[in-house]
């Protein structure tokens, strides 16, 4: 009986260390990846500029991260918490704006099938493939009299992350009973108060996907605020680190505790909330 029980143990034993040897390559794999630049950062925000000019993989000599935190939150009189404040306004905003017309347009495309659904999609695909035309975008933005201001670049980011998020909220909202929407109906619910009372709510988990991707998307976005939202008053903290690196470029620790202010926040998003990412991004997979 042993003779029979052992060549069946043999593959399961095989199968746990393949395992465990994939699972292992991948640590090691993630903490070179993301671990060991963030080590550099960190290296160099709190080296003194001649050795953060030397750009090495070392301890300083005497820390000074708090002194160049200090440094760099002087610079251009308050410009960073100026900057840190705008990021703050454009991300809030778009990101609302995402959530409610991506959830509704979801809602719908998923619910409601029509002949013009196959158009809808075709131009929520596109936003994904098809580049942004930045003149055309400005030509747009200065007939409305809303290019340079906080509120055209607000639409511009909540427009551009606008088709990630419909596919995501309507392959969740598949997930959802019809019976719920008959139900509501027949308690004498009329559409706002279907979708507002009864349905988003239900959408927590891929509203709270979406929030921190798009919110990390936003926040760190250099190009699109270069282009639309230009000027010094408008600087968001990814524009921060173009202009401090062009004003001093030897001063590389400044530079590097520049990246690291930047860093923080989204980085702090992912770690508290890096389940709920993933529970949301698979959930319409897994149930639908």
């Amino acid at each position: 009986m042993t003779a029979t029980t052992a060549p069946a143990r043999r593959p399961v034993k095989r199968q746990t260390v393949q395992r465990w040897t994939v699972g292992s390559i991948a640590i090691v794999v993630s903490f070179v990846v993301f671990l060991v630049p963030f080590v550099f950062v960190l290296l160099q925000a709190a080296k003194s500029p001649a050795e953060a000019n030397q750009l090495g993989f070392s301890l300083p000599t005497q820390w000074q991260l708090w002194q160049n935190l200090v440094a760099v939150m002087q610079t251009g009189d308050g410009g960073i918490l100026r900057s840190f404040l705008n990021s703050a306004v454009l991300t809030v905003g778009s990101v609302i704006i995402m959530v409610v017309f991506s959830a509704m347009v979801g809602y719908v495309l998923q619910r409601r099938p029509s002949k013009w659904n196959g158009l809808i999609n075709f131009f929520v695909l596109a936003g994904l493939i098809v580049p942004p035309a930045i003149v055309p975008t400005i030509w747009v933005l200065q007939g409305l009299n809303l290019f340079k201001t906080m509120g055209g670049m607000i639409l511009i980011e909540a427009t551009f992350g606008l088709s990630f998020c419909i596919l995501l909220f309507r392959a969740f909202v598949a997930t959802i009973p019809k019976e719920l929407d008959e139900a509501a109906v027949l308690d004498g619910a009329g559409p706002i108060r279907l979708f507002f009372g009864v349905v988003l709510p239900l959408l927590k988990p891929v509203i709270i996907t979406v929030v921190l991707v798009q919110s990390v998307t936003v926040f760190n976005d250099f190009t699109n605020p270069l282009y639309f939202l230009p000027g010094s008053e408008n600087a968001t903290v990814q524009q921060t680190l173009y202009t401090f690196q062009s004003q001093s470029v030897s001063q590389l620790n400044l530079l590097f505790t520049d990246v690291l202010l930047i860093t923080i926040p989204p980085l702090i998003l992912y770690i508290f909330f890096n389940r709920q990412i993933v529970a949301g991004m698979t959930s319409g997979a897994v149930k639908g």
